[in-house]
């Protein structure tokens, strides 16, 4: 029923299907449906209609929850990450998968968290020498910029930081990743704070103008995006690390699915699972690309500047550019959102 009643206003009045502004289609948003009689806009209560048909298509087709689940492969690759339901479909490939998963978790595994631990070892003994050493700038790699990339899983900062020393700014963790950021502080000047203490923001807004004006000191590494994207999107990018000036050094991380996922869904796994998740799949195959250097155009806004960066990113990366705030995955939308698609259709309501 419901549908009927919105194809029938739609052919009635094909000439209001578009907003006058922007002229997106009235299926798109709710407040553009609207009931009319003699060419006269007024409430029905069949309006609720068109409300609801836009509630369920958001719900079947949601562009932002989708983000934060690990990415559907066209082609199972033994592993199990991605359907984690068993199906028996031959016995070829039951065995393949029973050879995989003992290479996988009888030697790749084992191999790996001896590697692990004798690496751990390691930068506990160098971080706590490193940190009794005098700070020489001589010493120090120079730069003093900003490197802002898009931000999958933890190992990015691995990653880019095989090419660079980088002073990393990020949220507080909790068990094993945050003892490893403690480890990590005895070297070097990183910059931990609570994403939704004030006090704490502005104490990196400060730190990074500082930064900004000491070229002696490594780069800082920032992930804008404040959160971890499954890498086949870019969410939007936090203005505050383009108000401070300087040097942006944007840099680009795709990951290559086949071999592995390095997407890391904090919201469903802890570190240490996400970390033997890691061991036992075959490998983490990722693209790392370096744009030119760019700093804030005349008249350009830190919004624009930010927005400007994360696109050319999301071009480089061949990753999809969205609007949306990543703190989606954990608050909900703001009642500004609401708000303005209510005040929307009390205009079309009032509208002679």
């Amino acid at each position: 029923f419901g549908r009927v009643k919105i194809e029938r206003k739609k052919h009635d009045g094909d000439e209001n299907l578009y907003d006058d502004d922007d002229h997106t289609p009235a299926s798109s948003l709710p407040s553009q449906a609207f009931s009319q009689k003699n060419g006269e806009k007024k409430f029905s209560l069949d309006d609720m209609l068109s409300f609801s048909s836009c509630g369920m298509q958001a719900i079947v087709d949601d562009e932002i929850t989708k983000c934060f689940s690990a990415e559907e492969l066209p082609s199972w690759n033994l592993l199990t990450r991605t359907n984690k339901n068993y199906e028996f479909i031959s016995v070829r490939l039951t065995v393949l998968w029973l050879i995989g998963w003992g290479v996988r978790y009888l030697l790749f595994l084992p191999a790996r968290l001896a590697i692990l631990s004798l690496g751990l070892a390691w930068l506990c003994l160098v971080t706590t020498f490193i940190g009794m050493l005098p700070d020489s700038s001589e010493n120090r790699a120079k730069g003093g910029g900003i490197c802002v990339a898009n931000h999958t899983s933890p190992i990015d900062v691995l990653i880019l930081s095989t090419d660079n020393c980088y002073a990393m700014v990020g949220q507080i963790h909790s068990g094993f990743l945050g003892t490893m950021q403690k480890i990590l502080s005895r070297s070097q000047s990183h910059v931990w704070f609570e994403r939704f203490e004030m006090r704490d923001r502005m104490i990196v807004t400060k730190r990074l103008k500082e930064h900004v004006e000491d070229h002696s000191l490594d780069p800082m590494l920032i992930f804008p995006e404040g959160t971890c994207i499954n890498n086949t999107s870019v969410f939007m990018f936090k203005k505050g690390s383009f108000e401070i000036g300087g040097t942006i050094h944007p840099a680009a991380i795709k990951y290559d699915p086949t071999f592995g996922d390095a997407f890391w869904n904090s919201s469903r796994e802890s570190w240490v699972q996400y970390l033997i998740m890691v061991l036992t799949s075959w490998a983490i195959v990722c693209d790392v690309w370096y744009l030119p250097p760019t700093k804030m155009e005349e008249n350009e806004s830190a919004a624009e500047f930010a927005n400007r960066v994360k696109a050319g990113i999301a071009e480089q990366g061949g990753l999809v550019d969205l609007v949306w705030d990543g703190q989606l995955k954990r608050v909900a939308a703001k009642a500004t959102l609401r708000c303005a698609e209510q005040e929307k259709y009390s205009k079309i309501l009032s509208k002679d």
